[in-house]
């Protein structure tokens, strides 16, 4: 057998690292495709990723006070609609910083509670429903919709 028929061992290696390269990239080109619309101008007709950053509760939190300062500052408006819930989950309800169920666990509510409920959104089915509701009563976490009972009108869209 010549010397150039048997592959090296610098050989292999650098087809290794290259395969891994390779296998890198492509792992990593959706993560870094530029976005072809810029965030302020997505349409608004698009539900967002349950698992994506926009609905975390915080991030909701920040943008709903700073369009509070902005209406503040700007002229006196109407005041938001209040929605109120009653928490029907036994023994109490888990409240989570994402609409998923497999989301970090934030706090939890006592069956019984009312909460104020800030807005909407579809994410993780439970048992059959697959509504959450973004709490603000100081919590500003996400509950199953199948757990919290309206009371009086829905909740709107976020």
């Amino acid at each position: 057998m010549s010397p150039l028929s048997r592959p090296s061992r610098l050989r292999r290696l650098g087809l290794c690292v290259a395969t891994g390269a390779l296998a890198a990239l492509t792992a990593a080109a959706p993560a870094l495709a530029a976005d072809p619309q810029p965030a302020g101008q997505r349409a608004e007709a698009v539900a967002p990723d349950p698992m994506s950053d926009e609905l975390s509760a915080s991030a909701l939190q920040q943008e709903h006070e700073a369009r509070q300062e902005t209406q503040s500052q700007a002229r006196p408006q109407a005041a938001r609609q209040t929605y109120k819930g009653r928490v029907i989950a036994r023994p109490y309800l888990l409240l989570r910083d994402k609409p998923t169920r497999s989301s970090r666990i934030v706090g939890s509510v006592e069956y019984g509670s009312i909460v104020s409920i800030f807005c909407k959104t579809t994410g993780d089915n439970v048992d059959g429903n697959n509504r959450w509701y973004l709490l603000s009563d100081g919590t500003w976490a996400w509950g199953s919709a199948r757990y919290i009972e309206n009371i009086g009108a829905a909740p709107q869209w976020c």
